[in-house]
């Protein structure tokens, strides 16, 4: 049914932002329809710095003047050092790559990469995000578009921050819209009610639940409530450990769209998977169908979403309607390392799932 996943765009395209530096993914892109009908991406790019000397551990942040910088940690200070994380001794953490976010230029019909950006577009600041920016989506408004993104931020940990612009180039920045640790937001293209509507993800220290789907409104784009779980994981399912939005969704005539991601775990191992849902137009809250149980819309088949900086993964953070509208352009996170690419008939995306 889904055609076959192609890369897109590999981390061998991209320069790093320093000297030295190792770029280790560009991966989970927003994307945007430009007036020329060609598209952008705006996608997420890790780097890390250089590995330090006589002990020393370097953690990349964002200075207090918003400058990219490499902090040097004693190794007296470490309680204990991964591949992604130092824990430290005062029982903080820090990250051992940072994230930014780069235009990628597309053709009219979404499949061919016509122009790289090679330097940092959308960065953390002095006041946010000081340890990187993650996993971007963009929403077309009435008059403007809506970015979410992830901010690792110093004092407010893992958030999700607002950013508005009326030309995909100049970004006021909103501040932080989803506290603690709160991920995968996307905001719908219109209001429903008289209020933007919104999806997210919530995860908490206390495992009563697997971490669901969520729906918020707000009369401005800042402060959210109304808040309710409206999708769970499943048991005995490719979703069945924990599930999130992907893209923002898609209006149809059959009702809202949405393309998420699920997780599985399979073999001691998380497989990460597509999969779909119909939101209904006017309430929202109610899922009218869902991808079964036994089949995601699409899993890692390839070698590039197989391997890689984090195996067995496609994460699908932006899809948008070909020009005919006929076919859903996805792309996505393949194994934190690439962007892939699907086109799937949005025909065949209603008719793979089944009714709730």
């Amino acid at each position: 049914m889904p055609c076959t996943g192609e890369v897109l765009v590999s981390p061998e395209s991209i320069t790093p932002s320093l000297p030295g530096w190792n770029v280790l993914g560009v991966f989970n892109p927003a994307a945007a329809r430009l007036p020329s009908k060609k598209i952008m991406l705006l996608a997420r790019v890790a780097e890390q710095p250089r590995p330090g000397r006589g002990g020393i551990v370097r953690c990349p942040a964002i200075s207090g003047k918003g400058v990219l910088i490499s902090e040097k940690i004693p190794a007296e200070k470490v309680a204990s050092l991964s591949r992604t994380t130092v824990c430290l001794k005062d029982r903080t953490c820090r990250l051992t790559s940072i994230s930014h976010f780069r235009k990628i230029a597309l053709s009219s019909d979404g499949s061919a990469v016509e122009s790289i950006s090679q330097k940092p577009f959308f960065t953390g600041t002095g006041n946010e995000g000081q340890f990187g920016v993650e996993d971007p989506r963009i929403t077309k408004l009435p008059g403007k578009y809506a970015m979410t993104y992830v901010a690792v931020s110093l004092h407010e940990g893992v958030s999700t921050s607002l950013a508005l612009s009326k030309n995909l180039r100049d970004w006021k920045r909103q501040g932080i819209i989803f506290r603690g640790e709160n991920k995968d937001v996307v905001i719908f293209p219109e209001k429903i009610g008289g209020k933007y509507v919104a999806l997210h993800r919530p995860s908490g220290f206390f495992a009563f639940t697997r971490p669901s789907l969520w729906i918020s409104y707000s009369k401005d784009l800042v402060y959210w409530g109304r808040e309710r779980a409206i999708v769970h994981p499943r048991p005995n399912s490719w979703d069945s450990f924990k599930i999130g939005a992907g893209p923002p969704p898609i209006k149809t005539s059959e009702g809202w769209l949405e393309i998420y991601h699920g997780i599985e775990w399979q073999g001691g191992k998380n497989k990460y998977s597509a999969g779909a849902m119909l939101l209904d137009l006017k309430s929202p809250e109610r899922v009218i169908a869902r991808s079964p149980k036994s089949k995601p819309l699409f899993s890692p088949v390839k070698r590039f979403e197989k391997k890689g900086f984090v195996n067995r993964v496609v994460f699908p953070t932006a899809a948008l309607p070909s020009l005919d509208g006929k076919s859903l352009l996805i792309y996505y996170g393949a194994a934190d390392t690439s962007i892939g690419f699907r086109k799937i008939p949005i025909r065949d995306v209603l008719n793979s799932m089944l009714p709730e």
